[in-house]
């Protein structure tokens, strides 16, 4: 089992009508996304967060289960589900102003860490990070507590998925980002958070400097400029598969799932197993994940592709 860490909320795509506003709200979070994410391809997946028991909070408990993630790892409070309100460009990418100060998934404490030695934890094989529950407190440092926990005795992944107006300040997010990427594994990290976190530096160079730091494989996502990735002594490039799309909400999350899951399809599932990987396997492990995002970027928010909706593409 795969266990994921972080925030679940509600994204709110607003829309003017008859002189006032109008929503559409679609379950999300970049976390609770990936555990759905890697349900729907049928790899085992538990979310660790603080879920609320409003109305919202029971929806996405409801929303877990019926997805097949596994719910007992989630700690339940009355304090309220986040909101996050989505503008989208004519393009499609999103920009997100969050409404969660103190909020459920915010609060999670050190006390609230599972046991993964024995009981369900003992079947979690690897551990995701990412977002803003890197850097809100007090469930930053629970986090950061676990990553250390566990580094080297499961696999560790990092997805930074930076967001400023939660946190406004970039070398905050640098200095827990860079706590984190000295336990992972792999990380995978868009150009776009790399120029808010290192204006004016190659993704090259902090790819490099991560790896220093301490992280396997860095992969680097760059939009229409496709993707690449760097570890073992190699870097790889795979290009983008050009679709119509509606919007990118969730491409990021598709991405990442599918990453972890093509790694599992081929037994990797440790840093040792890890090194075992060649240039080929790499491009096709990242092929694997270009082609589930390019699928969620066809619907309507956070949608990731199920297994089937991947047949024949193999990692």
């Amino acid at each position: 089992m795969f266990l994921v860490c972080g925030e679940a909320l509600w994204d709110l795509f607003a829309r003017e009508e008859d002189g006032g506003l109008t929503f559409d709200a679609r379950i999300g979070g970049s976390p609770f996304n990936v555990a759905v994410g890697l349900a729907r391809l049928d790899v085992p997946a538990a979310l660790l967060t603080g879920l609320s028991t409003d109305p919202l909070g029971i929806r996405l408990h409801d929303a877990l289960a019926r997805e097949g993630v596994e719910t007992g790892f989630l700690m339940r409070t009355a304090r309220p589900t986040t909101l996050s309100l989505v503008d989208l460009s004519p393009d499609g990418s999103p920009a997100y102003t969050f409404y969660g100060e103190r909020a459920a998934d915010r609060v999670l404490e050190p006390s609230a860490l599972p046991d993964l030695e024995t009981g369900p934890g003992a079947d979690v094989w690897g551990i995701h990070f990412g977002s803003y529950s890197l850097v809100a407190e007090p469930v930053a440092s629970t986090l950061k507590a676990l990553a250390e926990r566990e580094a080297g005795r499961r696999l560790i992944t990092l997805d930074p998925n930076v967001r400023l107006n939660v946190e406004p300040d970039p070398a905050v997010w640098r200095s827990r980002i860079e706590a984190f990427v000295r336990h992972a594994d792999v990380v995978k990290v868009s150009e776009e958070d790399l120029d808010l976190l290192y204006p004016g530096e190659s993704y090259i160079a902090i790819a490099a400097q991560w790896r220093d730091l301490g992280a396997g494989i860095v992969i680097v996502t760059r939009g229409k400029a496709g993707v690449h990735g760097f570890g073992c002594g190699m870097m790889v490039d795979v290009d983008i598969r050009p679709v119509s799309v509606i919007d990118t909400v969730g491409a990021g999350d598709s991405f990442q799932a599918a990453l972890i899951a093509a790694l599992k399809d081929r037994g990797i599932e440790s840093r040792s197993s890890l090194r075992g990987l060649d240039h080929d396997q790499l491009g096709e492990i990242v092929a694997f994940a270009v082609e589930a995002s390019a699928i969620t970027c066809t619907r309507r928010g956070a949608d990731l592709p199920r297994r089937s909706d991947l047949v024949g593409i193999g990692a």
